[in-house]
């Protein structure tokens, strides 16, 4: 969902990304993309283990940097704290499908 945000140019995201992260769009678009491509790998995942693994890790990464961000961009802690949720969810994943993949 938050990739099919990023990628419809939501005037919020274009100015969250532009004005308070300092990111261009490029940056927007290329988010977007592997946030949704992770999530249907997640989809994917019930059925192919491996991929779900890779796209948690995936997640994991994407989210820890959307934490640096927010708290790099003076949104402090309690802006983070959905990346902070998605961040451990997808790491229970990493963990759970690491003994499968």
């Amino acid at each position: 969902m938050f990739g099919l945000l990023k990628l419809s140019t939501n005037p919020m995201q274009v100015e969250a990304f532009k004005v308070t992260y300092g990111y261009g769009l490029n940056a927007m678009y290329v988010v977007g993309a592997i946030e949704l491509l992770a999530g249907i790998g997640l989809i994917i995942g019930f059925w192919k283990p491996r991929i779900a693994f890779f796209s948690a890790g995936t997640i994991v990464v994407i989210m820890a940097g959307a934490m640096l961000t927010h708290v790099r961009s003076g949104q402090g802690m309690s802006t983070a704290a959905l990346p902070l949720i998605f961040l451990i969810l997808a790491f229970i994943v990493v963990l759970r499908r690491s003994k499968r993949a």
